[in-house]
């Protein structure tokens, strides 16, 4: 189904119904494709991750391998509140 921005914004309700029920909307602006409101994918949860969400915004791009980028870094211990007084010094509030 395809609705011009207008239409879909004075039926938004209607429109909502219709993907919930697994139909998929095409949204135009002036003749051209500008989204698509599609139902969620089965199994998925609705909200995404800031990472995914970046990822989907072009803003970094997904790692080309699976698994811990940081499985053999070295783990750090420092004592409690040795990031917190790094971060006050840095800003000059130590």
């Amino acid at each position: 189904m395809e609705t011009g921005i207008r239409t879909l914004k004075d039926n938004l309700s209607l429109y909502i119904r219709r993907v919930e029920a697994g139909e998929r909307v095409v949204v135009t602006a002036h003749g051209r494709v500008v989204a698509e409101l599609v139902p969620p994918a089965a199994g998925r949860s609705s909200r995404t991750s800031q990472f995914e969400r970046l990822i989907a915004s072009g803003v970094i791009t997904a790692p080309s391998e699976a698994g811990d980028p940081l499985e053999n870094c070295p783990k750090i211990g420092l004592p409690k509140g040795t990031a917190a007084a790094l971060i006050d010094y840095d800003r000059g509030e130590a």
